[in-house]
């Protein structure tokens, strides 16, 4: 299948977009991610439901790495 990009309009070629997300979405090998990936995930919920997890608002966040740069 080709498509000729030049020809088509911004709607069609945001459609066409549409559709390939909504394809790749819906068949995302499981390979695609690592399985490190689902361990970090897994530890982190329960590091959170132990309450072993603290937080941060994102604007404090910002403003400590900022002060830990100078």
């Amino acid at each position: 299948m080709t498509l000729n990009l030049k020809e088509m309009s911004m709607e069609e070629k945001l459609q066409a977009m549409e559709m390939l997300w909504d394809d790749l979405c819906q068949n995302i090998p499981e390979s695609l991610s690592p399985q490190w990936h689902g361990d970090v995930l897994r530890k982190r919920e329960e590091r959170i439901k132990e309450g072993k997890d603290n937080f941060r608002d994102w604007n404090e966040a910002k403003a400590r790495i900022k002060g830990s740069l100078t």
